[in-house]
C-alpha cells in the first residue's frame, strides 16, 4: 500500500501535525517535532505528547506512516567540535522526542564537511555521530535522506549512504529516505523508465531496499546533474510526471511514508490526488 503525505506544520504543538495531515487527504506526514531553526526548543509536555499519540489514533496513522526530520542546523559531520558537539545534542533530542511520541525513525541529511576534511573524514564523523545518538535512544532508526550534493554536502552518491550504513553498529536502526528532485540534480537520471530502473538497480545493489524508509517525491526547479537543491511542485519542474507514476507502481515503495515536499502547499492535497490517480 502506498502512504502519501506531505511535510505539514506543526504550528501551535506537534499534536496538530495529524490534523494537518488529515485535512488534506495525506495517508503519511512528516514534520519538524521542533523549531527547525532554533538550536534549543523547550521540551515536549506530557500534554503535547499525549495529545500527539491520540490524534495520530484518532485518524489512523501508524510510526510506519510518519517521517518527522530534524533541524536544518544540524551537521552530524562538522569538522568543528564545538559545532559536532552541539549538532550532536541537538540530534540526540530530536531522536528523544521520537521516541517520546511513539515514532520509529528520524529522517536527517547526513552532514557537511565544509571544505576542512575529506569525504570520508566526514562520513566516519558522521557514522560515530549516529552510533552515539543510537545508543541514547531506543526504538527510533536514523534515516539518512540523500542530497543534491550542493556545496560541500554529503550524502549525493548511494556511496556515500552505504559508507555511513557500514559504519553504524545496530543496521536494524539505520534506514535511508530518497528525495527524487535531489536525486535528479545529483546525477541520478531518475526522469525515464530506462533510467529509473538503472537508477534504482544501483541503489538494490550498493544500499538494498531493505533500508529503505521513506521518500520525499518533488520536482526540481534545476535541472538534471546541476547539484542544487531546488524542489518545485508537481507537473512544474524539469524532472517530469514518469519518475511518480513508476513509483506509484513500483510494490518495491510500498509500505513507506511517500512525503511531499513541494514548495505550494496550497497543492497539497491535489498533489496527493493526483499521485493516487497513477495507481493502475
Amino acid at each position: 500500500m502506498k502512504y502519501i503525505g506531505a511535510h505539514i506544520s506543526a504550528a501551535g504543538g506537534v499534536e496538530n501535525a495529524p490534523l494537518n495531515a488529515h485535512e488534506i487527504g495525506a495517508m503519511a506526514f512528516a514534520f519538524f517535532t521542533k523549531n527547525q531553526r532554533q538550536w534549543v526548543s523547550p521540551p515536549l509536555t506530557s500534554k503535547s505528547i499525549d495529545a500527539f499519540r491520540s490524534n495520530c489514533e484518532k485518524y489512523n496513522y501508524k510510526p510506519h506512516q510518519i517521517l518527522p526530520h530534524d533541524s536544518y542546523l544540524i551537521n552530524l559531520g562538522n569538522p568543528d567540535p564545538d559545532g559536532l558537539g552541539r549538532s550532536r545534542y541537538a540530534f540526540n533530542d530530536e531522536m528523544k522526542r521520537c521516541e517520546l511520541l511513539g515514532l520509529d525513525r528520524l529522517n536527517f541529511h547526513p552532514g557537511s564537511h565544509l571544505g576542512k576534511m575529506t569525504e570520508e573524514q566526514c562520513l566516519d564523523l558522521i557514522a560515530e555521530s549516529v552510533n552515539i545518538a543510537l545508543g541514547k535512544s531506543s526504538g527510533v532508526t536514523a534515516v539518512i535522506e540523500n542530497t543534491a550534493g550542493q556545496g560541500t554536502n554529503l550524502g549525493y552518491r548511494f556511496g556515500h549512504l552505504r559508507h555511513i550504513i557500514d559504519k553504524v553498529e545496530d543496521k536494524s536502526r539505520v534506514g535511508v529516505c530518497i528525495d527524487t528532485c535531489h536525486a535528479f540534480t545529483s546525477g541520478y537520471d531518475i526522469s525515464d523508465a530506462a533510467g529509473f530502473k538503472k537508477v534504482f538497480d544501483e541503489f538494490e545493489t550498493i544500499v538494498g531496499f531493505k533500508y529503505l524508509r521513506g521518500m520525499h517525491l518533488n520536482d526540481s526547479k534545476k535541472a538534471f546533474g546541476t547539484r542544487v537543491d531546488r524542489h518545485d511542485s508537481l507537473h512544474k519542474g524539469v524532472l517530469g510526471d514518469e519518475v511518480f507514476s513508476l513509483i506509484m507502481n513500483d510494490p518495491r515503495f510500498d509500505g513507506i511514508p511517500l512525503i511531499l515536499e513541494t514548495p505550494d502547499e496550497t497543492l497539497w492535497a491535489d498533489e496527493i490526488r493526483y499521485l493516487y490517480s497513477l495507481q493502475k
